[in-house]
């Protein structure tokens, strides 16, 4: 059977699990491949999904009762997250199966482990259907792993081997870290900085933290705008940090703020360094070509995600304090010998060959 179809189930918890899909359907687009992004969440009903967006942006402020929760429930596979993983699919499968039925996909992707587990049970009703989950987090949890899922796509082989902690003979296979066309084809540092009337040899840093912009972003902003630095400041879908930061831009012309916005790409072509929270955003900046301050302000898998890029090198932790980050961002700024090196080259061959590789067959004309 040849994939027509590709279903993938995300989740609206930030932007990076949409951005993941998206890399993937542009990728199976050039084969003929017909995509669909649903997101998880509205699946699980009402209740149940207000409730979960409630309690998971809670635990972000209270960074040890998350890290506690992901460790000893998700990542130890404790008996409450086994419960949530249950109940998730209990409510989920049937508006799934509905779902299934409309669209009629031949290929099921999960990036969100709260579809990862539905999709395997689907299969119990659509035995036909190819199951993948497609994780780019360092480290998987329970919720991500699951028997009967025809191939788990990582990006390192720390994720191949956390994957096989729960599944030992799981079908993984490690493949480029996703990114979108757009940072591909992100224009030059010049052209960037002319568009945003930021002087070419001005130091110029971007500063974002997600979607959600967590952390204090606005306290940091005023910080480096004091060191005379540019700073172009994003707050994502924070109403409340975007008010700050046009507050802070008031204050010091030198600030730039932007809400959510499609131009990152050229935003990180036009900085020096990246100040950002770990996340899909490193895999952007590398990219690009620019050093990363990391933002130690995701608990749980944010901290598993961010040891992980301090590992893949050109990139420095701080802490989420205007000090910290000024420290950090003055040093890379003062290593005149480092030089920015951009990837050309788009995403998406090799997650093709792995489709391939496991009997999922994609047209080639």
């Amino acid at each position: 059977m040849t994939v027509k179809r590709a279903l993938f189930l995300s989740g609206k918890f930030g932007a990076g699990h949409d951005t993941l899909a998206e890399a993937c359907a542009a990728a199976l687009l050039p084969y003929g491949v017909e995509s669909r992004i649903v997101d998880c969440m509205p699946m699980l009903g009402g209740g149940p999904s207000a409730v979960g967006n409630f309690v998971f942006r809670s635990l972000l402020s209270m960074t040890s009762v998350y890290d506690g929760f992901h460790f000893s429930q998700l990542r130890g596979n404790g008996s409450l997250g086994r419960f949530m993983d249950r109940a998730a699919v209990k409510a989920m499968l049937p508006k799934l199966i509905e779902e299934v039925d409309r669209y009629a996909p031949d290929l099921v992707v999960s990036v969100f482990a709260t579809g990862a587990s539905a999709a395997v049970h689907l299969k119990d009703e659509r035995p036909d259907l190819a199951t993948v989950v497609f994780m780019t987090d360092s480290f998987a949890h329970g919720m991500w792993v699951h028997e009967g899922t025809d191939l788990f796509l990582v990006t390192s082989e720390l994720a191949a081997a956390s994957v096989r902690r729960y599944h030992p003979e799981a079908r993984v296979s490690v493949v480029e870290a996703p990114v979108r066309p757009d940072f591909y084809a992100a224009p030059s540092r010049a052209d960037a900085r002319a568009s945003l009337d930021v002087p070419n040899d001005a130091p110029c840093v971007l500063l974002m933290s997600g979607a959600w912009g967590v952390g204090p972003l606005d306290d940091v902003a005023r910080a480096l705008a004091t060191e005379g630095w540019w700073v172009l400041a994003v707050s994502g879908t924070n109403e409340s940090l975007g008010a700050r930061l046009a507050a802070v831009s008031r204050d010091y012309p030198t600030v730039i703020s932007f809400g959510y916005t499609d131009q990152v790409p050229a935003l990180m072509a036009a900085s020096d360094v990246v100040i950002t929270s770990s996340g899909d955003t490193c895999r952007e900046t590398r990219v690009i070509g620019r050093r990363m301050v990391l933002l130690d302000v995701v608990p749980g898998h944010g901290r598993e995600n961010l040891m992980h890029e301090l590992e893949l090198g050109d990139a420095a932790v701080c802490l989420p304090t205007p000090a910290s980050v000024v420290g950090n961002v003055r040093r890379f700024l003062d290593d005149r010998g480092w030089e920015p090196a951009r990837t050309t080259t788009g995403w998406g061959h090799d997650f093709v060959d792995e489709l391939e590789a496991a009997g999922i067959a994609l047209r080639r004309d």
